[in-house]
């Protein structure tokens, strides 16, 4: 429930029993979705999943072979396989279904004679919908009320200009997906959900499909370079034995163990839930995202644009102070002058949102001895614009008479009321002074006219200039600590507003903003040169006087000179530059429909600190799928070698490994990477460290080297227990349960030593990571049964081994991992060593000044 306001008297809109009809006879306002073809959508998920295709292969041919034993295993490790895809398509869908309702616009419908905010889902055919400046309009319908409304209908019509549109007009109908540009009206629904027009061209709508980001390409590259090595190898084994042996059937199976060692397919499902769970952490933590690719860009930003009013500061707008023109006399809170209240109040919205607005309203009617507003109506409305801005707005009653009231920015205001010299003077001097407290000031004048035909614009008013008002909007408590953290993470702060310099300026010092001392206005910005442009926004901190197109030129200037770029805004003239940002961030509770469906995050509780939140989460996901990637490029490198390097050097035991020992360790790999490393807890370090630069790729050359080495080193170690057992005269049976057990217990090492790259997985193992704990306990089991329970043994060709052999396949996977811990020890010493080196740098650098 919004609350009572001035609504007309012959609307009361449907109760609840006519909404229930409504609904059961005309539907949901739900747009149109696909069509599900249940047969259609299982054979796309085999088809696009190259694991199970492969599965499948190997199961007939198990099958032909009449090894049926091996067959059944095979059907268990698909319906294994496909039950772990599921589940993490299932917790990335229920992610990403619970940012969908949050991610829902709510629409003003008036019920029961009430004005009430309801979800737009739940709008219905009859409703009378209250739409306004700013709005995006959910439904089509019939205007029965307006006040100066204009629409804009690009979306439909692809004509990018206002529509005005009055109740007794010709065209007096509003259609779903089009944007209210200025005024209010009320409109009677007439279509909803897939009826509407914009409905009706949804199946066009559903067909879009995002651009993939950066990360997605470079993922999907490298598994697509990887597939086509498991197809070559694949061919040159299964042709290689072919020709010794040859057995179609068996050289098949071999070939297709090989690539099922190869195909990297862990990596795009762990990139997907990594994304969707990222996003849900976010959305618990009071931060919709409406692009899940945004999540990437995150831990890149390097530079925050952020508005002034209602982002730094608590948007709780009090009137501290009036400077009355009429006796030059400045009046504090407890004793403000009437006339300018009143006139104020006048030259705002009838149904105010902003809340300097509602504070106008408020005032006046404890100023007022006769409230009259209920016998005026506007009759015509200039909507805020100029540079600097300013509004006007005519009201007129039933007896004739007129009131034209304006407000804006004290320049707009003294400039249209041609004051003398020395009055202007003294006025700007005040607002200066004003200014200077960190006041927002606003002016405030009034016209006499006559007469229908009003100018063209609103600066040909003869107004009379009234006064000033002070407004003061504090920062928020928790401003200074957040700019604070987001200093020491490498990005810097930008003001972007609309307010005056000084104001600013002033506010800003309070926030502790760095080098808050100087400021460039928007019309300056837009008359320098690209490269002039490119330096004043690396040198100057806080940008005012910003109009929409300075806005968005300034985005577009750090853009280019490769900054990423996060902008947070909450009017509709934010919305190009929030659209034009790496990552557009919309106020949650004033931000306007428009500003939410620019931005691909919306801060619920319009908290920037969520931005140090979300950055946070952006590093950590970005940490922890690289630590994901390569431990599955490193655990590959062994599993391909182990399979290969006997066959092809021919040595006693070729066929070391089976498909039901590669998929054995398919399964242990697939939730280590998209389960446990998913839930690894962000470094210490991680907001300490300077932004990434986008364009990075996703593995450096030299991250590329160290997982390749540690998959080498793993394989030296597993093959070592391989040539181990035959030099010691082991049966085959045994020789792969020595390489067997040393490989799994390589891969646990691996899984503890590449939780972190930095720190040592001693000090790791404060990150408590339950996940982590449990499946490493579960692979343990595993293997014990594998190992001990005879029939189990059988089945995967393995033998039970005694405690020296344990012993031995343990040291040889610890050695073949542990050494990355020397590496780590190595590069914190370095690290420190500089630090210490540019502190004592530092200090004779300030001891010589």
């Amino acid at each position: 429930m919004i609350g009572q306001i001035n609504l007309p008297e012959n609307i009361h809109g449907l109760d609840d029993a006519a909404v229930a009809a409504s609904r059961e006879q005309y539907g949901s306002n739900t747009p149109p979705v696909p069509d599900g073809n249940l047969l259609t959508h299982i054979l796309r998920e085999i088809i696009d999943e190259p694991m199970l295709v492969l599965l499948i292969a190997v199961t007939a041919i198990y099958f032909v072979m009449g090894e049926l034993g091996e067959a059944y295993f095979m059907l268990a490790a698909i319906a294994l396989v496909s039950g772990i895809s599921f589940y993490q398509d299932s917790r990335s869908r229920k992610a990403l279904d619970a940012l969908q309702k949050l991610n829902e616009p709510l629409s003003k419908v008036i019920r029961n004679g009430q004005l009430t905010n309801i979800p737009t889902s739940e709008i219905v055919t009859g409703d009378m919908l209250m739409i306004s400046e700013g709005n995006t309009i959910n439904a089509d319908g019939i205007i029965v009320h307006a006040n100066d409304f204009s629409v804009n209908e690009s979306a439909l019509t692809g004509e990018a200009f206002a529509v005005s549109k009055q109740p007794d007009d010709e065209d007096n109908k509003v259609y779903s997906g089009t944007l209210v540009v200025s005024g209010l009206a009320i409109c009677e629904v007439t279509q909803v959900g897939a009826q509407t027009k914009i409905g009706q061209l949804g199946q066009a709508i559903l067909d879009i499909k995002e651009e993939p980001t950066l990360l997605q390409l470079q993922i999907r590259q490298f598994v697509k370079w990887m597939a086509i090595v498991g197809v070559v190898v694949f061919l040159a084994v299964w042709l290689f034995n072919y020709i010794r042996s040859g057995s179609l059937a068996d050289s098949l199976l071999k070939g297709l163990t090989l690539a099922m060692s190869i195909l990297p397919e862990e990596i795009p499902v762990a990139f997907t839930t990594f994304m969707a769970l990222g996003s849900r952490r976010l959305m618990q933590m009071g931060i919709i995202v409406k692009k899940i690719r945004t999540v990437e860009a995150l831990g890149s930003a390097t530079i925050i644009c952020t508005d002034k009013t209602g982002t730094i500061t608590e948007n709780k707008m009090s009137l501290h102070a009036i400077y009355s023109a009429a006796d030059l006399t400045l009046y504090g809170e407890d004793d403000l002058p009437a006339d300018v209240i009143t006139m104020a109040m006048w030259a705002s919205e009838p149904v105010p949102f902003d809340p300097m607005e509602k504070t106008l309203h408020r005032l006046y009617e404890k100023v007022t001895s006769k409230d009259e507003r209920p016998e005026y109506e506007i009759i015509h409305e200039y909507p805020l614009e100029g540079k600097p801005p300013m509004m006007t707005h005519i009201f007129g009653n039933k007896a004739g008479q007129r009131i034209v009231a304006a407000k804006g920015a004290p320049e707009a205001i003294i400039a249209v009321s041609h004051l003398p010299e020395t009055e202007k003077k003294q006025m700007l001097d005040q607002v200066n002074t004003l200014a200077g407290k960190g006041y927002r000031v606003l002016g405030v004048a009034n016209a006499e006219f006559t007469g229908d035909q009003f100018p063209a614009t609103q600066q040909e008013f003869p107004f009379v200039f009234l006064g000033l008002l002070a407004f003061y909007d504090p920062p928020k408590a928790n401003i200074e600590k957040v700019f604070q953290q987001f200093y020491q993470a490498g990005i810097v702060v930008k003001i972007i507003t609309g307010d005056n310099a000084v104001t600013t300026k002033a506010i800003a010092q309070q926030a502790g903003l760095q080098h808050a001392d100087k400021a460039i206005n928007g019309d300056a910005l837009m008359q320098m040169a690209e490269e002039e442009m490119k330096d004043t926004l690396q040198s100057v901190n806080i940008f005012t006087r910003m109009f929409p197109e300075a806005k968005l030129a300034a985005i577009n200037a750090l853009k280019s000179d490769q900054e990423v770029v996060a902008m947070t805004g909450d009017g509709v003239n934010d919305g190009p530059a929030l659209k034009a940002a790496h990552i557009g961030i919309a106020m949650g509770k004033k931000g306007t429909e428009i500003a939410k469906q620019a931005a691909a995050l919306i801060l619920v509780n319009d908290d920037l600190s969520g931005m140090v939140d979300a950055i946070a989460i952006g590093r950590r996901i970005y940490t922890n799928i690289k630590k994901a990637i390569q431990y599955i490029i490193s655990i590959h490198i062994p599993i391909i070698l182990t399979v290969s390097v006997p066959l092809f050097l021919g040595w006693i035991y070729p066929n070391i490994f089976t498909p039901v020992h590669v998929i054995f360790l398919e399964v242990i790999m697939g939730p280590t990477c998209s389960i446990v490393y998913e839930n690894e807890p962000m470094e210490e370090n991680a907001m300490q460290l300077p932004p990434r630069p986008i364009t990075q790729t996703f593995l450096s050359f030299r991250e590329m080297n160290i997982s390749i080495l540690q998959g080498l080193l793993i394989t030296a170690g597993v093959l070592g227990a391989y040539q181990w057992s035959v030099t010691m005269g082991y049966s085959e049976i045994n020789t792969r349960s020595m390489v067997f057990t040393t490989l799994v217990l390589a891969n646990i090492f691996l899984t503890l030593v590449n939780r972190s790259f930095y720190y040592s997985f001693i000090h790791s193992m404060r990150n408590r990571n339950k996940m982590m704990i449990g499946v490493i306990c579960i692979t343990l089991v595993l293997l014990a049964i594998m190992l001990y329970v005879p029939p189990i043994a059988n089945f995967f060709s393995i033998a039970a081994l005694q405690l020296p052999q344990l012993l031995i396949c343990t040291g040889l996977g610890a050695t073949a991992v542990l050494w990355f811990e020397l590496w780590k020890a190595w590069k914190r010493n370095t690290h420190v060593r500089k630090k210490q080196l540019h502190r004592k740098l530092a200090a004779a650098s300030a001891g010589s000044m």
